[in-house]
């Protein structure tokens, strides 16, 4: 049998085994994809993960749960060698190994950009993965759980404040709902008064959601602001040391949670690890009919898609437009993969990529959103049902559908869980601690917001 092999279980990784699962005849051939997670992510449902409304499970979809005839690996793939027609592994334990394909498909992923900045690495958080969104809403609960005794003063406020690096759809829905969730919590804390909440959205640009326009944008703003937020445009984080703040409009202060939205660059494997061609950006060349290579050369029997993926968007009606690296075109192009593929193998012809905007809807925390399709614009929580409505469809299999809805109606009816678990991160200090107080490891809290 041919042997399929596929980097990365994200949106287009998931769905081209999927695809290809469906229709690949017995024997015909043999998936397997490599990834260091069992599962993929729904990263739109992070926000709401971060917020309490979406079980963190319910954000993830297994991999061994829907790809029954796909041989699944737990590791990552460190080189890829397009001459030798193979790829080095590096499992969670063990050595490495190498794996031989026939027809290899590059899926793996962006990773988060980040900068050299003082502090950055110690103090932030991601905003990528569902761990990151747990740890971020456990931090913030445990938070207030801190600050509602101590009198008021520099930790007081260190506690309750908060920072988020990024204007992009990712930062900006992140925190909309951490903003809502720390104004929800507020009738659990009477000790805490609005105005003691400090919460700073930063962007190096002068406006936020570039995916949206100009107008949209601003009223985004305006309702941030209006909601008490502080939003900082065409300003960069200088240094975060020790959780001490300081911004290039000149505000210092301390922030107790620091959260990194910043954008996604090219994943190192595909940007440095592989004879494969490659842009100045990182980014996978590819063919509008996603085999990886240009109009005049072609690398045969490779295919790319997703983030790491150079994409031309022949919706856009620009020789030089690319596909914006979202869930909307990853799933889409993960799925006319599969049937490329498919094509291939059978020697039959294969179909451009093509896909017309749906438009672009973001939530701003519970009960609040905004849509944009072309010149029509929908705000507030006629957007937000909107949102919910389309990425409930949008998430795969109907197990997932059913349970991510039975928590949504829950919520509707008693309210968000505000219960932190922030100890699970570390689990034996309770018992090295023997419940003694005083011995190391016995403040749990301590060690996960301190």
């Amino acid at each position: 049998m041919r042997e399929i092999l596929i980097v990365g279980g994200g949106y287009a990784g998931f769905y081209t085994a999927w695809g290809l699962e469906k229709k690949l005849r017995r024997g015909e051939a043999r998936v397997t994809v490599v990834d260091p997670r069992p599962y993929m992510t729904y990263q739109p449902f992070l926000p709401e993960v971060l917020a309490g409304s979406v079980e963190a499970r319910h954000a993830a979809v297994s991999l061994r749960r829907h790809l029954h005839r796909t041989r699944l690996i737990a590791g990552s793939v460190t080189e890829i060698r397009e001459g030798a027609h193979a790829v080095t592994v590096r499992p969670h334990s063990g050595p490495d190994f190498d794996l031989h394909y026939d027809v290899l498909v590059v899926t793996a992923g962006a990773v988060t950009r980040t900068f050299p900045i003082p502090g950055l690495s110690d103090q932030a958080y991601g905003l990528k993965h569902v761990e990151e969104a747990v740890a971020i809403r456990d931090r913030l609960l445990t938070s207030f759980d801190r600050a509602a005794p101590l009198p008021p003063g520099p930790e007081r406020r260190r506690l309750l404040t908060a920072t988020v690096v990024g204007g992009g759809f990712s930062g900006v829905e992140g925190f909309g709902e951490l903003l809502g969730l720390a104004t929800a919590l507020l009738k659990h804390y009477p000790e805490i008064e609005a105005e003691e909440l400090a919460f700073h959205l930063v962007e190096a640009r002068g406006r936020i959601l570039p995916e949206v326009t100009d107008g949209p944008g601003e009223w985004v703003v305006r309702s941030l602001r209006k909601r008490g937020a502080r939003v900082h445009l065409n300003t960069q984080l200088l240094s975060a040391n020790g959780g001490h703040v300081v911004l290039s409009d000149g505000e210092e202060y301390d922030s107790g949670l620091l959260v990194w939205a910043a954008g996604n660059a090219a994943n190192p494997v595909v940007h440095n690890h592989t004879d494969l061609p490659v842009d100045e950006r990182g980014l996978l060349k590819v063919r509008a009919d996603l085999r990886v290579g240009t109009d005049n050369e072609v690398v045969a029997d490779v295919w790319a898609a997703g983030d790491d993926a150079s994409v031309p968007d022949l919706a856009a009606g620009r020789p030089d437009a690319r596909t914006v690296p979202n869930a909307q075109h990853a799933v889409r192009q993960g799925k006319r993969l599969a049937k490329n593929i498919l094509a291939s193998l059978r020697d039959r012809p294969t179909k451009d990529y093509v896909h017309h905007s749906l438009g672009v809807v973001a939530t701003l925390g519970l009960g609040r959103g905004i849509f944009q399709y072309r010149r029509l614009v929908i705000k507030g929580f006629p957007a937000w049902l909107m949102h919910r409505g389309y990425h409930v469809l949008a998430v795969p299999s109907w197990e997932r559908k059913g349970r991510v809805f039975a928590v949504w109606a829950t919520a509707a009816l008693f309210g968000r869980d505000v219960v932190s678990l922030a100890s699970v991160q570390r689990p034996r200090e309770a018992f090295v601690a023997g419940g003694d107080p005083g011995r190391e490891g016995g403040r749990t809290t301590d060690a996960v917001v301190g």
